[in-house]
């Protein structure tokens, strides 16, 4: 019951929306009505595996702050969050002998419950790091605070609330409730910071947590391997050269001589098997990816013109423009404007 994904900016778990749902429970909103606008059925969010695309996620978020008039419901998503919303590698860092294990097993199958094709999350204790879209707007703020306030909430469940933050930093600016951030994660939080990222005290890395089971643990990573080697299985290669474009869009793109030692192949074996298999080439990868992409973000954001022309490496936003004129047709304001007829 995963939805069709021919755009490119990534899906995730419908665990991910138990939060949400807590969320507006606790606010005294009924989340039926409008988890039916955005077509959540109760059958899908009891559906293994299912999945639903990050913009889909983003202007359900956005809808739940114009329903409660809370801007800052994504640290509200946080507090109700719970390792199992996480799916198998959540339960599984569940089951870790330390803290540091179970943020290693978070991000290491990460991609089992979420894939951002701009991005991923890392950890490199002591700081666990989060990556969302930028530039921000009302979209995806709620994006980042949820991710950082579960993750300060898992940390301090795990350990029964032994775990101690030393600072939190945020990409974006300070937002009107900046006031709240202190209060839910009990530490310093600073704005305009180069990453997203939870700093926690290196001792509490060590914490031993509360639900530890060595043999569960091991029992659990190793379904997670095969998960996450199922997944990839599945994959084909131009997905794989997608996945490590995408996220250098905005800087210098990485040569095909580069995407292939990231493959462990050849120059001469990524571009024959491009054209053998893919029936592309590189070159072709790049201007499709960027197409796709613009599309979806004219499609499924408020980003503004200039900021979707830096997203993806654009001299100018009249480049982009002409651009995009040239794969739809249409300006992309005449594009935006005819795709917004319907919520979802």
């Amino acid at each position: 019951m995963n939805e069709a994904q021919p755009l490119k900016l990534g899906d995730i778990s419908v665990g991910y929306l138990y939060s949400q749902q807590a969320a507006l429970l606790s606010l005294g909103h009924d989340p039926l009505p409008l988890f039916q606008r955005f077509r959540i059925s109760s059958d899908l969010l009891a559906t293994p595996q299912a999945r639903i695309s990050i913009p889909r996620f983003m202007r359900l978020g956005n809808a739940a702050i114009q329903l409660t008039g809370r801007a800052d419901i994504g640290l509200l998503m946080g507090r109700c969050s719970h390792a199992s919303h996480l799916g198998l590698a959540g339960m599984t860092a569940q089951c870790a002998a330390d803290l540091g294990q179970a943020f290693d097993t978070l991000v290491r199958f990460e991609r089992l419950s979420s894939q951002n094709y701009r991005g991923h999350s890392s950890f490199d204790a002591p700081a666990l790091r989060f990556y969302s879209i930028s530039p921000y707007n009302a979209f995806n703020l709620f994006v980042v605070d949820s991710a950082l306030a579960s993750r300060a909430q898992l940390g301090r469940h795990l350990t029964g609330g032994k775990a101690v933050l030393s600072a939190v930093h945020i990409e974006f600016p300070a937002p009107a409730y900046a006031d709240r951030y202190e209060s839910v994660f009990d530490c310093p939080v600073l704005f305009e910071q180069e990453h997203n990222q939870l700093l926690w005290e290196p001792a509490s890395l060590n914490l031993p947590l509360e639900q530890s089971a060595p043999a569960s643990f091991y029992h659990l990573q190793s379904l997670c391997k095969a998960q996450l080697h199922e997944l990839n299985r599945h994959r084909g290669l131009r997905e794989k050269v997608e996945e490590i474009l995408s996220p250098q869009l905005h800087q210098r793109l990485p040569s095909l001589p580069e995407v292939a030692r990231k493959l462990g192949l050849p120059s001469w074996t990524l571009r024959r098997r491009l054209q053998q298999e893919e029936q592309t080439r590189f070159q072709d990868i790049i201007d499709e990816t960027r197409q796709d992409l613009a599309v979806s973000y004219i499609r499924d954001t408020e980003l503004a013109l200039g900021e979707i022309a830096f997203l993806l490496g654009f001299s100018s936003p009249e480049a982009f423009q002409r651009a995009f004129k040239r794969w739809t047709g249409q300006p992309p304001g005449q594009f935006r404007r005819q795709q917004r007829r319907t919520p979802s």
